[in-house]
């Protein structure tokens, strides 16, 4: 009876003994095949690098990309100025704006968002800590929402503070009655004003929606940029200058139905194309000028955490903004939409191009 006892303890050490080692191998096994997928992804990467080639498929980058900006976001603003008044009008920029946050959504969902969690978990940084113990792209994602609620909050307070507070002095000082009783009353003269201010709310509001798009657009312009200018990959280089160019197409034709939607004057529409038409071939010329001082390569792991947090910022301020700002707006609180049937499928499909426009773009870049 104790023989058999003592049998069976030591079969089921030896048992044991075998399943442990069983799980070492696999787990060397597969540490030593991420290792091994690691150094053959940087033997690929070493046989594209050619600095030469590549400054030459920069400096094509850079006029490629400023012709194609300025032709996308100079495209609405010019349309609408041509058919403003026209009984058109405001169906056209409805449609393109519809379109525009599409593109701005797939945008962030299908180009920005997975290159930041591709860099943040790339061979390099993943195996180092805290990088690998929690998934941070999604993380600074969630702020960059937060931190655009948080700036639009803030802005909006700010404008309809500012507008009822100069609305209000003008009431008193011309004798007319007070901003709270005629809001209150609703009817004749009182209704119409009312109409009148809540239409000016609507367009400051447009105003400082398209304000912070672009400079959410410029922040993920000018990463895209500096990326590219530090990066001696020819490989990557060279589908990107064709993808990059389409890709700033759409994005300006998003931004430019924003812009002409707001109605800015001359100067400030002027200023605010010519900002995003030069921000990437600018990113561009930074990232070679940083490359050539320091000769720091981008496929170094502090450039990809760099590259993977700020990827991941703009792509919150990104979906904030064409979520809450653009498509939410436009389908449950515009009135021309509301008011026929036909129109929201037509802007509906309108979104539907403009997200599959700029996802299709996701197979070259």
């Amino acid at each position: 009876m104790g023989w058999d006892l003592f049998t069976k303890f030591k079969n089921t050490q030896n048992q044991n003994s075998n399943i442990i080692s069983s799980l070492s191998v696999s787990s060397v096994s597969s540490v030593s095949s991420s290792m091994a997928e690691c150094v053959t992804d940087m033997a690929q990467v070493a046989l594209c690098r050619n600095s030469t080639a590549a400054a030459h498929l920069k400096v094509i980058s850079i006029f490629t990309i400023f012709v194609t900006s300025v032709m996308g976001v100079s495209m609405p603003v010019m349309l609408a100025r041509y058919f403003q008044g026209k009984s058109l009008y405001d169906i056209a920029i409805l449609v393109i704006k519809c379109f525009a946050a599409g593109v701005i959504l797939a945008t962030s969902l299908v180009h920005v968002l997975p290159d930041a969690f591709a860099a943040l978990s790339d061979c390099q940084v993943a195996s180092q800590h805290p990088w690998k113990d929690f998934p941070f792209a999604g993380l600074v994602t969630l702020g960059g929402v937060l931190l655009a609620l948080l700036v639009d909050t803030v802005a909006s307070s700010h404008v309809e503070h500012a507008h009822y507070t100069a609305v209000d002095t003008e009431e008193k000082e011309g004798g007319g009655g007070s901003l709270s009783i005629e809001l209150v009353s609703g009817g004749g003269g009182g209704g119409g004003g009312e109409a009148d201010r809540v239409e000016e709310l609507m367009r400051l509001k447009q105003k400082l929606v398209s304000q912070v798009l672009e400079i959410g657009i410029i922040f993920h312009s000018v990463i895209i940029g500096v990326t590219m200018g530090m990066s001696q990959n020819v490989c990557t280089i060279r589908p990107l200058v064709a993808a990059l160019a389409f890709h700033q197409i759409f994005e300006g034709l998003g931004l430019g139905g924003c812009i002409a939607q707001a109605g800015f004057g001359f100067g400030t529409t002027a200023y605010m194309c010519f900002m995003f038409s030069v921000t990437t071939p600018v990113g561009i010329i930074l990232g070679m000028m940083l490359f050539s001082v320091t000769g720091y390569d981008d496929s170094n792991p502090k450039a990809l955490i760099m590259e993977g947090l700020l990827g991941s910022v703009s792509s919150g301020i990104l979906i904030y903004m064409a979520l809450v700002d653009l498509i939410a707006v436009d389908f449950f609180h515009n009135k021309l939409m509301n008011s026929n049937l036909w129109l929201k499928k037509f802007s509906f499909l309108a979104l539907t191009l403009g997200s599959a426009s700029m996802s299709v773009l996701a197979l070259w870049a």
